[in-house]
């Protein structure tokens, strides 16, 4: 069973930061490298942005600066090894639903969105309309792209699946490219 931990961020610090308990392991993924973070609480964060983009989150205070911040730290770690292997089966398309320790803090609305995207099945999308109403903002679709797009988790909280009113690829951090890409992974396995 799945553990998710949420919780509402302390003001004076970004989610994740360099220090004790604090461990990293960069993987090759089919859509890129990614950077998987665990804290002591479970995992906290997969950076999908490359370096040029991670150099300029850390100078505008986003959370890929703080990763960036982590770049002689890589370690080994149960949480750690367990995600990238749920990953590679995952991308290898024997792996539809994530079984991992998950730690996210943010909002209580981030927390409601995050945890409506956490419950679309695999291969199936909806749109920002339909989670804003799933967490009672039905008016808020905008708020909710907003939210989605600071997802810290992307592909174990499937961000990818969420698509504008139409079924139109609309918004993703680490690109549309991408997201297209994940999509039809999961339609090709499904």
């Amino acid at each position: 069973m799945q553990t998710m931990t949420w919780r509402r961020p302390r003001k004076d610090r970004l989610p994740i930061r360099p220090g004790p308990g604090v461990r990293w392991r960069r993987i090759v993924s089919p859509v890129g490298p990614l950077t998987l973070v665990v804290e002591d609480r479970g995992l906290v964060a997969i950076d999908m942005l490359d370096e040029e983009w991670s150099s300029k989150a850390q100078a505008d205070g986003d959370i890929s600066g703080a990763l960036a911040a982590l770049a002689d730290c890589d370690t080994d770690d149960d949480v750690l090894s367990e995600t990238a292997n749920q990953l590679a089966a995952y991308f290898g398309g024997t792996l539809r639903t994530f079984d991992l320790p998950l730690h996210l803090e943010g909002t209580p609305f981030q927390l409601a969105v995050w945890r409506a995207v956490a419950g679309i099945a695999y291969g199936e999308t909806v749109s920002y309309a339909d989670i804003a109403c799933e967490v009672g903002r039905p008016t808020a679709p905008r708020a909710v792209g907003r939210t989605i797009g600071l997802n810290p988790l992307p592909i174990v909280v499937p961000c990818h699946r969420v698509v504008g009113s139409s079924g139109q690829l609309t918004g993703y951090a680490a690109g549309l490219p991408v997201k297209a890409r994940l999509l039809a992974l999961e339609r090709g396995a499904s």
